[in-house]
């Protein structure tokens, strides 16, 4: 077996476990919030919204440095870092006594995170360029079905062992990936014998600056978009719902629907962008994405909220590996791990300022607003996207087309 696909196999088990462990704190996190003094709604839709952007703010400011460490090192060391940490600092917010003492582990997790990061990283350069699109999108499917399974998972643990066991899973799931990358993960990394780059020298070896400025602006575009609503949605749940003794599982399952759709259209919509063109998939799947979050802000009950959620998943499926199949195509490998590392911190970036913008609103306009804002944002992206490098792209497709016939 070629060492690329080894090692996709093992990134996706690491990715998946990973995600099951980080995804299923989500649905819990404004009710642990509760659980340690804070009753207030308004507050506790400002404070998830907190606890969830600090990890993105520091992990934005970090990823570059991370990236730069990969290509001075090596990936592997980079997802051994990533797994190791994140299992100790995860597991010890079970331990917390305050919300206080919650914002500060987050804010640790966010300087150590960054194992996703390093296995796509590792998997868009040893790829063949020819089953890039394919392999990014099976490894996003690790990404979409851990984020699937773990909601689940987590609002069925409150259920019968509470919330504080949530987090302790997640540090035991964290370190089975830290096993798993230390015994399987094969690398054979030659740093390069030349000084460092500046950043000011990374962006002169782009062949096209503004292509990659396009997507690190899509990127924290659907990350704002898409962390704008998960800080409050079990708010949002508990206002839907009539029963309420069991709003952890129930959105648990919410939370899931995406996933679930999502697994079944990633790696179809992967080979997809192979065949016709990534952008092609990214425009679409953006203008699908923002027209399915409007009717999300008028339901009536968790059921329906979960129905446009399946269907929201479909089309955020073809969006993460789009761009990062792009970024590959337009990036030279000595350069990859500092661009993608850029690309993270947008994707970061765009986290944060999802999580604190939609938990202000929410709090102050109330959470309809949220989908409403965050529809236009991405309609507004797809249309800058298609004027700004949707078109530059498609030449660039059709020359490589033709000079392969010529070939």
């Amino acid at each position: 077996m070629k060492i690329w696909k080894r090692n996709l196999i093992v990134c996706w088990f690491g990715t998946f476990v990973t995600m099951v462990g980080i995804s299923q704190i989500a649905p819990i996190m404004p009710l642990y919030i509760k659980q340690l003094g804070i009753h207030n709604t308004a507050a506790i839709e400002q404070i998830s919204g907190i606890a969830f952007g600090v990890t993105y703010i520091l992990s934005a400011i970090f990823s570059p440095i991370w990236g730069y460490a990969a290509d001075k090192i090596g990936r592997k060391p980079m997802l051994l870092r990533a797994s190791l940490g994140m299992s100790i600092v995860v597991g010890s917010m079970g331990l917390v006594q305050n919300v206080y003492q919650l914002i500060a582990l987050r804010m640790l997790q966010g300087v150590i995170s960054g194992y996703c990061t390093a296995c796509i990283t590792l998997i868009a350069t040893q790829t063949e360029k020819r089953h890039v699109g394919w392999a990014l999108g099976v490894l996003s499917t690790a990404s979409i079905s851990g984020s699937l399974l773990g909601p689940l998972i987590g609002g069925s643990l409150d259920e019968i062992l509470g919330l504080q066991f949530t987090f302790f899973l997640t540090g035991i799931l964290t370190f089975v990936a830290f096993i798993a990358t230390l015994l399987f993960v094969k690398e054979t990394f030659i740093p390069e014998e030349k000084k460092v780059l500046s950043t000011k020298e990374v962006w002169r070896q782009l062949p096209d600056s503004s292509l990659i400025v396009t997507m690190f602006v899509t990127s924290f575009v659907l990350q704002l978009a898409y962390f704008s609503i998960e800080p409050i949605i079990t708010v949002y749940i508990y206002q839907l719902s009539n029963n309420t003794s069991h709003i952890a599982l129930i959105s648990g399952m919410v939370f899931s629907a995406a996933g679930l759709s999502s697994v079944i259209a990633a790696p179809r919509l992967g080979k997809l962008s192979d065949k016709v063109g990534p952008q092609k998939v990214m425009l679409i799947a953006l203008i699908v994405s923002g027209i399915i979050f409007i009717p999300q802000a008028f339901v009536k009950n968790p059921w329906q909220l979960m129905s446009l959620r399946f269907l929201l998943g479909f089309a955020t499926a073809g969006l993460i590996p789009s761009i990062n199949s792009l970024l590959k195509k337009i990036t030279p490998d000595a350069i990859a791990g500092r661009v993608f590392g850029f690309n993270m911190s947008a994707f970061y970036l765009g986290s944060f300022s999802g999580s604190v913008f939609g938990g202000q609103i929410a709090a102050h306009l109330g959470i309809k607003y949220v989908f409403f804002i965050t529809s236009s944002l991405l309609l507004l992206n797809a249309i800058w996207f298609y004027n700004k490098g949707f078109k530059k792209l498609n030449l660039m497709t059709k020359a490589n087309r033709i000079d392969k016939k010529a070939i």
